[in-house]
């Protein structure tokens, strides 16, 4: 579901302002892509105004920091005015509270480690997690920065991307998928992140760590956007992996619903699925 489709799910009021309307679709438009940068055409284009209403609206929005621009190539992006607004919400709303019985109700399932990793600019954030009551098992510390391609991680996220968003994760020069970069095969990769997009989830079994095992499934934010994921990691055997795949993308979903994701169909980037598809996917 798009942003567009988001407001549009809305319950319908008497009246609107209009321009605090179309400020709301700019700043959800900037919201859509990671790299948040569009250009006055693109936006115009995509909430559907004149150039001169959104010039006058971006402005204004860029007086109280909401949004930057870009000197040099004209582009606007989210700016650091929206930190304090979202600081506000997540001291009503704190993610660990949130994801905490989640997480317990896997690590005891699986006997496993379970991590909520939060995805930020290159990097996956480990922002919680419950190592449940293993005798020998991971142990994680609160914090923890992996690259975001870091194994089955990495690969349910970027299989959850848009396009636009995939293509440019898979042009760095370093992708650790399976650890180390020089063993990446972009055919297997390929191939296992369409499998990824039936299934809901992404397995790792010993290749970043030999003994260790891992699957993992996205989780979605408000507007559909990506931002993170739920990862279950241990010494399970391997041919659990499935079985427990399936428990973790369910977790995952319901998840997303907790904190008012809104998930999208990840096919093409066009955003355009509903949230029934993915539901039968994660589910």
């Amino acid at each position: 579901m798009t942003p567009k489709n988001l407001l549009e799910s809305k319950p319908k009021y008497i009246s609107l302002v209009p321009a605090v309307e179309q400020a709301s679709k700019i700043l959800l438009c900037l919201a859509q892509d990671q790299s948040n940068k569009k250009s006055l055409t693109d936006i115009c284009k995509h909430v559907g105004i004149y150039k001169s209403k959104a010039y006058s609206i971006l402005n204004t929005l860029r007086h109280f920091s909401f949004i930057e621009k870009d000197p040099e190539n004209k582009t606007y992006s989210l700016g650091p005015g929206l930190l304090f607004l979202s600081s506000r919400v997540l001291n009503k709303l704190d993610l660990r509270d949130a994801v905490a019985p989640f997480l317990q109700k896997l690590s005891r399932e699986t006997n496993s480690t379970a991590l909520l990793c939060m995805v930020a600019d290159q990097y996956a954030f480990v922002v919680a997690k419950d190592e449940g009551i293993q005798d020998i098992g991971v142990t994680i510390k609160l914090g923890h920065r992996f690259p975001i391609t870091w194994g089955a991680h990495g690969r349910a996220i970027a299989a959850f991307l848009p396009d636009s968003e995939k293509n440019r994760m898979l042009s760095g020069e370093k992708l650790y998928f399976y650890g180390d970069p020089s063993r990446l095969d972009r055919n297997r990769l390929e191939k296992e992140l369409a499998r990824c997009r039936q299934t809901g989830f992404a397995v790792d079994l010993g290749e970043i760590k030999t003994g260790i095992h891992a699957v993992a499934s996205p989780v979605f934010g408000p507007s559909g956007k990506l931002v993170g994921s739920i990862v279950v990691m241990g010494t399970f055997p391997r041919q659990f992996s499935e079985r427990y795949g399936t428990q973790v993308a369910r977790i995952a979903r319901r998840f997303s619903e907790t904190i008012g994701g809104m998930v999208q169909n990840p096919f093409a980037g066009t955003g355009r699925g509903r949230v029934e598809d993915r539901r039968a996917r994660l589910g």
